[in-house]
């Protein structure tokens, strides 16, 4: 995979996995959901965000590789 194609699929996974977790706090805040549900949907989001944080580290970590390089 090529570089740009390679930081095009993170941005996207990184962007999809925020909308999710978004997408599931609203589920959250919905007054008629059961507990059973909430506890789904919010392991459920802790784990988009972990993903999502981990993308967001290993951008991290290129910029001060690229940094480093310069």
């Amino acid at each position: 995979m090529s570089k740009a194609k390679e930081d095009k699929v993170t941005k996207e996974d990184f962007e999809s996995k925020l909308q999710s977790a978004k997408e599931i706090l609203e589920t959250l805040m919905d007054p008629q959901i059961t507990l059973e549900d909430s506890v789904k949907a919010y392991e459920k989001g802790m784990s988009e965000l972990e993903i999502a944080q981990k993308i967001l580290e290993s951008a991290e970590i290129k910029i001060k590789e690229i940094k480093g390089n310069s």
